[in-house]
């Protein structure tokens, strides 16, 4: 479609906008030379049409029936494999609707993106599906993946499989649920305050956060870029490592990707001896005003059972700890605001793969349906856009300076120690929000377990979340955090956890 010419009113409120002080007559000179440049728009779409992915319709899918979906987890259920073969072979896969699948509908959990169907795969389905996954559907995630319950999605909410009145937690709300109601082999997440982690917390899961980069996020749905990670959600810890290291590796079209980041043998490191690793207790996760006490006694009751299998585990204090939700609030609130939003989710100014059909899809639509957005998300807007206009971005380039003082602060720690523990969450699952409710149990619901999993999506370190027992008949968390690039002993003091409890406890069945 032909880049329309301004007319001389648009060009007046481009200048108006940026003061640019032009007269009448200034416009009029300078119509002749928009309208010359504006060629290469027009250029460059032809160009990129002979390149572009088609749309497939060879991918059948469909919307489950509300009897075949008791959860809500489900947006679409498929059928889709390449053959069958790989390490994968055999298993069961839901793709958090964040997350492209070529000719299968991507809602993001959003109104903003409903009606898009993907030309492409994402680069973790591609390598999912060459490893010899079968897609079976895509998980329903959270609104635009802005909530750490699962009450803000669309179509619906998403019930936890242990207690269906109560969040499966968010925002890879389906996944968690799918794979801890035994619907799935696995799941993949994603991962900017919490996201895979919180559900696996609330549903009882493994979920890992890898290091930052270590997973392409090319052809998710972005969020910011310093914050975005993809990661696994399993049922078991072996699981995760094998699903880890398929979607692991540089695909090229990242920039969150850095050079240099070393791979692991992330299933061939579970047969190590866990005995003799340490383990630092970091004490500012626990007892925040937000902690129930059984949640703090089931972590240090999982910490006793990893010393009974011979790791050693001490208090540790990491003051900034206590002081990164500030850091993380700037960032996620005026990156989100400035990428997710202004910039139609992918921003400018990086060297990756862009998807322009997504971006026109959702930044047509979000402009017409604004007021449809997610208190969550409206509330990140008041807030980011008026400190972006105010202030010009200084407080979010104060906070990620500081973002290189409070990485320092856990790596001095992971220094002593081979990993950092702490509860996943300070609670277990709330109650689902009702329609109608008030703004104020609304945003508290969504936003209020965040305070330990948010800091590690700033520093990047790897996180990994199992269940660490029951807490009156709903699952409580236990986070593990290692070093940058050492994905694999987060995994292996997982694994030691797992086999000395005799593997994680599963939701009752339902009838």
């Amino acid at each position: 479609m032909p880049v329309r010419p301004p007319d001389d009113n648009e060009i007046g409120a481009v200048a108006e906008r940026y003061r640019l002080g032009l007269s009448p007559a200034d416009r009029e000179s300078f119509s002749p030379f928009v309208s010359g440049l504006l060629s290469s728009w027009d250029a460059v779409e032809e160009l990129y049409g002979r390149s572009a992915p088609k749309p497939r319709d060879d991918r059948k899918w469909h919307r489950p029936l509300d009897t075949e979906n008791p959860l809500g987890a489900w947006y679409v259920r498929t059928e889709i494999t390449e053959g069958g073969q790989g390490p994968l072979a055999g298993r069961t896969v839901a793709v958090k609707d964040n997350t492209m699948v070529a000719g299968v509908p991507m809602m993001n959990g959003s109104e903003m993106l409903e009606g898009f169907i993907p030309t492409r795969d994402a680069t973790v389905v591609s390598r999912l599906l060459a490893a010899g996954a079968t897609i079976s559907g895509k998980a329903v995630c959270e609104d635009l993946c802005f909530s750490g319950s699962s009450f803000t999605s669309r179509p619906g909410p998403v019930r936890n499989p242990w207690d269906p009145s109560r969040s499966s937690g968010g925002s890879s709300s389906g996944s968690a649920a799918l794979v801890a109601a035994g619907e799935v082999d696995m799941a993949t997440g994603g991962d900017q305050g919490g996201s895979v982690r919180i559900p696996s917390a609330y549903s009882g899961t493994v979920g890992h956060k890898p290091t930052h980069g270590l997973v392409p996020y090319t052809g998710a749905f972005p969020i910011e870029l310093t914050l975005d990670h993809l990661g696994p959600i399993t049922r078991t810890v072996s699981d995760a490592a094998l699903m880890l290291s398929v979607m692991a590796g540089p695909d090229g079209f990242d920039p969150r990707q850095r050079a240099g980041l070393p791979a692991q043998d992330y299933v061939g490191a579970l047969s190590a001896p866990a005995a003799g690793l340490r383990i630092g207790v970091v004490t500012e996760g626990f007892g925040t005003p937000v902690s129930q006490p059984g949640v703090d006694d089931a972590v240090r009751s999982a910490i006793d059972t990893l010393r009974g299998a011979g790791l050693s585990a001490e208090d540790v204090s990491v003051p900034w700890h206590a002081d990164a939700m500030h850091v993380w609030n700037v960032i996620a609130t005026e990156g989100a605001t400035a990428q997710m939003i202004d910039a139609n989710g992918y921003g400018m100014n990086w060297d990756g793969l862009y998807d322009p059909e997504m971006i026109a899809h959702y930044g047509g639509q979000w402009r017409e349906r604004s007021e449809r957005f997610s208190e969550t998300v409206k509330l990140v807007l008041l807030c980011g856009r008026y400190t972006i206009d105010s202030y010009h971005g200084r407080h979010y380039a104060m906070a990620r300076n500081l973002a290189y003082e409070l990485r320092a602060a856990y790596d001095a720690a992971l220094a002593r120690y081979d990993v950092l523990v702490m509860p996943t969450l300070p609670m277990t699952a709330s109650p689902l929000v009702e329609p109608g409710a008030p703004l104020e149990e609304y945003i508290m619901r969504a936003l209020e377990m965040i305070g330990n999993t948010a800091p590690f999506d700033v520093t990047g370190h790897p996180a990994t979340s199992v269940p660490a027992g029951l807490v009156d008949g709903l699952p409580a968390g236990l986070m593990i955090i290692g070093k940058h690039a050492d994905d694999a002993t987060c995994l292996r003091v997982a694994a030691a956890l797992e086999a000395a409890v005799g593997g994680f406890p599963v939701p009752p069945r339902r009838s």
